[in-house]
């Protein structure tokens, strides 16, 4: 629950705030993005407009529920029953946001994909018995993807109840080690004719994207919508990519090859156009990326993500990953300090 006493200076006053418990996992602003945004200069988010409308009420409603930290909290009464069985939500043909982020995947959200084939999880949310009642309702699972090693959260505890098999690149199996399927190399992997694993190294050494019947792409951590310079489709800032903004760069190129309709991001706002108007999107991507001024940007506010990373690393079991993390921190630091 968030406590009105911790919350954040910077919230506008009424109903809706946010705590200093706040990850600036950047749910909130997908879900609500009239309502929620982040400090300039910083990580967390605060409340930059209460909530006007219906729809603005129900969207903050969302946010308040899926994050994973209960860092979101209001001063006045609402009916939390109704919103929670709003969940898991339709967001496309077959496409359902399950909603309830984990802070142990750094907030990331989390989709189920029906199919005849087989059902599908994209990441994992929290292990609760909702999700698992749904789920078993609609078919079980019979794959699990992950898309990097940072959105991993309780996958192993899903896995082994619905006896689904979990997907990860070698590059980062360290955080699922007895992951069933592991991906080797930088070939895309077909999984029936519906599903198509992408290698997209970049955002962290073995960052994968999952294209579902050449319509729905899921991108991970590698893009989002309209976050910092009102383009259709953006790379996450400089500050915030583990391992090689080329690489990344590369990897996004590598997408033209494909048609999608639907960017669905891990973090970061969903996205649906026409094919044609994808590959143009990317293309604009594409371009900033290359014109970055600074690929490895030395920060505070890139400093205090990576803090936060080595923490995340650390709950995650991934020793070797905290690690890396820490000497990444030290020469940012070493940076700033001249």
């Amino acid at each position: 629950m968030a406590d009105p006493n911790k919350a954040l200076p910077e919230n506008v006053e009424g109903d809706f705030f946010v705590d200093s418990t706040c990850i600036g996992c950047h749910n909130c602003s997908d879900l609500a993005p009239g309502v929620f945004a982040e400090v300039a200069n910083d990580f967390y988010l605060v409340v930059k407009k209460q909530p006007e409308t219906e729809k603005e009420l129900r969207d903050a409603l969302r946010a308040l529920v899926c994050c994973p930290k209960g860092s979101i909290g209001t001063r006045n009464k609402h009916d939390m029953k109704a919103v929670l069985e709003q969940f898991p939500v339709e967001i496309s043909e077959g496409v359902y946001y399950l909603g309830f982020n984990s802070d142990r995947s750094a907030g990331a959200k989390s989709f189920f994909i029906a199919s005849e084939q087989g059902n599908w999880m994209v990441e994992a949310p929290k292990l609760q018995s909702r999700t698992i009642s749904w789920i078993e309702k609609h078919g079980g699972l019979a794959y699990i993807f992950l898309s990097h090693r940072d959105d991993v959260a309780q996958a192993r505890e899903f896995a082994h109840h619905f006896n689904a098999k979990r997907i990860i690149h070698e590059g980062d199996l360290e955080a699922q080690p007895d992951a069933e399927i592991v991906l080797k190399g930088s070939e895309a992997v077909a999984f029936t004719e519906e599903f198509l694993v992408i290698p997209t190294p970049g955002h962290t050494i073995g960052h994968c994207v999952l294209l579902h019947k050449d319509k729905h792409l899921f991108t991970g951590d590698m893009l989002t919508s309209r976050e910092r310079f009102d383009d259709p489709i953006e790379a996450w800032k400089p500050e915030i990519c583990w391992w090689s903004w080329d690489r990344q760069t590369e990897s996004i190129r590598r997408l033209l090859n494909y048609d999608f309709e639907v960017m669905i991001p891990s973090h970061g706002r969903l996205l649906r156009d026409s094919a044609e108007n994808m590959k143009s999107h990317l293309e604009q991507c594409i371009r900033r990326c290359d014109a970055e001024p600074d690929k490895n940007p030395a920060t505070p506010y890139r400093a205090k993500y990576l803090t936060f990373m080595i923490e995340h690393a650390k709950r995650t079991g991934q020793a070797e990953y905290s690690d890396e993390t820490k000497r990444n921190l030290e020469d940012v630091l070493r940076k700033l300090n001249g």
